[in-house]
């Protein structure tokens, strides 16, 4: 089991960046592939961005392609950096892993047992 916890949720204005962090209890670049997803509190989630073990392979909604970019900062954090920013992207997002098993490039979340608590993006318009 991972431990994952997500760093650098917060407010920006449309047109802007932020870049969100997930940090992991193990290291992770080898052996689990991860994603980011994200869905209002309690509401079904939606996958955003993944990316495999090793960090050789990269898959990305069809609504943040060319926006955003997921990479392996370290062995043990995965980033999110989120460019030209729009209102839609406002929601709760998740960082999840898992040992790459199933259709997980579809971004699908079944594809992920550990997850992080959320951290919460706000874009004003």
């Amino acid at each position: 089991q991972v431990h994952l916890v997500e760093v650098g949720g917060g407010s920006e204005q449309a047109g802007g960046s932020l870049r969100l962090s997930c940090v992991a209890s193990t290291s992770i670049v080898n052996n689990y592939c991860v994603a980011w997803f994200r869905a209002p509190p309690g509401k079904e989630r939606e996958g955003v961005a993944a990316i495999a073990a090793g960090g050789t392979t990269t898959f990305y909604a069809d609504s943040v392609k060319d926006r955003f970019t997921i990479s392996h900062y370290n062995a043990n954090t995965v980033d999110l950096e989120m460019n030209f920013l729009n209102a839609e992207d406002t929601d709760m997002y998740y960082c999840a892993a898992d040992r790459c098993g199933g259709d997980w490039w579809t971004l699908s979340a079944h594809n992920f047992r550990n997850w992080g608590q959320g951290t919460q993006v706000t874009v004003s318009s």
